[in-house]
């Protein structure tokens, strides 16, 4: 009766296991082409020189299925970015981790910066939707 008892909770455990696999497997292959665009977003050069002052308003739709969906304010001094505010996100990230990469886009007055290890796709979307601001205040 004992060994028929560990039979079946090893039956149980082993099963749970390939459920959890199988799971996991088919959530890697349902997010993987929304994954794929936001690795793939090119993020334009932006000559910041010809930033005209003003605050501009860029939003990013945020990929397929809007996981990276966001809006910012970016406000321009002399010809520099002096704030970046994230008014809407769909993303789950820290508002810490936006925050440090507006900050690296202010130190380095340029849109190629290296991401934020662990969100590094977010950093992309939000990156794209400065970009889009920055085209509204830039010299034609």
């Amino acid at each position: 009766m004992k060994k028929k008892w560990k039979r079946n909770l090893l039956l149980l455990c082993l099963t749970a296991i390939l459920v959890g696999l199988i799971g996991s497997g088919a959530a890697l292959l349902y997010t993987e082409k929304e994954r794929r665009e936001a690795r793939n977003v090119e993020i334009d050069q932006v000559n910041f020189n010809k930033l005209h002052a003003g605050e501009y308003t860029g939003e990013y739709a945020g990929g397929m299925y809007k996981w990276r969906a966001n809006k910012v304010l970016v406000t321009v001094t002399a010809h520099k970015v002096t704030a970046i505010q994230l008014l809407e996100h769909a993303e789950n990230q820290s508002a810490a981790s936006a925050d440090e990469l507006f900050d690296r886009v202010i130190q380095a007055q340029s849109l190629q910066i290296d991401s934020i290890s662990g969100a590094t796709l977010t950093s992309k979307a939000y990156l794209k939707a400065i970009e889009n601001a920055l085209h509204k205040g830039v010299e034609m």
